[in-house]
């Protein structure tokens, strides 16, 4: 059940902002919220993250796929058992599927976070969940999981 509503709140909350993004922001193209800091500025990206690989549909929907079988395959056999590594991948699950359906069904991720005050890429937020559930991943391996296996067991997820 955590791991239904942990994705669909990524989805559900990712399309929401897409939506919005697609009717308000394509026409207007950036709106500041803090001149010169942080926008909301409309972008299609073709290619993964930063734009990197522009144009790789295709490569990037078969990648992710493999990813997600992956992740959902390790979870189904008991290789995280730890809640914060489940929840973790769950956010993984949720923001991948959001990017997922954007390309599947546009050809390109719509884009909406604009920091121009450190010039970074600009980013939606499927992207966030991807993100924030790596870097809990990465905490999980590194602190929680034990390689032995005899990590402690969280019940519940």
């Amino acid at each position: 059940m955590l791991a239904f509503i942990i994705v669909a709140l990524a989805v559900l909350a990712d399309r929401a902002v897409k939506i919005w993004a697609v009717s308000t922001l394509q026409s207007a193209g950036s709106i500041p919220v803090i001149k010169g800091v942080f926008h909301f500025t409309y972008a299609e990206n073709t290619g993964a993250a930063f734009s990197l690989m522009r144009g790789g549909r295709w490569i990037f929907v078969g990648v992710t796929a493999v990813i997600l079988a992956v992740i959902i395959y390790s979870i189904g056999k008991g290789y995280v058992r730890h809640l914060l590594g489940k929840i973790s991948l769950y956010m993984v699950i949720g923001g991948a599927v959001g990017n997922l359906i954007d390309r599947v069904i546009r050809g390109y991720v719509v884009d909406m976070f604009d920091f121009q005050l450190i010039n970074f890429a600009i980013f939606n937020v499927a992207d966030c969940f991807v993100t924030v559930g790596g870097v809990l991943f990465a905490v999980y391996i590194l602190l929680l999981h034990d390689k032995s296996g005899k990590e402690e067991t969280e019940h519940g997820a």
